[in-house]
């Protein structure tokens, strides 16, 4: 698994580096790594990923328009600059009802019992 598909050290603009597809959900991966990974997403209006339950947190931060982002059947409306965290286990949708960039974090280590 390539470790980044971004120069690291160098600056960039996250809502840049992806671009809205009509009718369609695209994610490109900033990192990605064995314990987690980190993308940006595009959703034109009306897309929706939903129905889900993923094993790991998920941090989602709003970085253009506004998500629905939907656990265990309760709506969070995210603008620009908020983030929401998706616990482990939690049945999850995200929404847009106009087109929206997110960058999400999901983190896959550290799940094991602490002492």
């Amino acid at each position: 698994m390539e470790d980044s598909e971004f120069e690291k050290s160098k600056s960039f603009i996250a809502p840049g580096i992806i671009e809205y597809t009509a009718n369609s959900i695209v994610f490109k991966t900033i990192l990605g790594k064995l314990t987690g990974n980190v993308s940006v997403g595009a959703f034109d209006a009306g897309q929706a990923l939903g129905g889900r339950v993923s094993p790991f947190d998920n941090l989602i931060q709003v970085i253009e328009g506004e998500a629905d982002v939907i656990i265990n059947g309760a709506s969070n409306l995210l603008k620009v600059g908020e983030s929401i965290v998706i616990p482990a286990h939690s049945r999850n949708a995200i929404r847009a009802k106009i087109r929206m960039k997110i960058v999400s974090t999901l983190i896959k280590n550290g799940y094991e019992e602490l002492s």
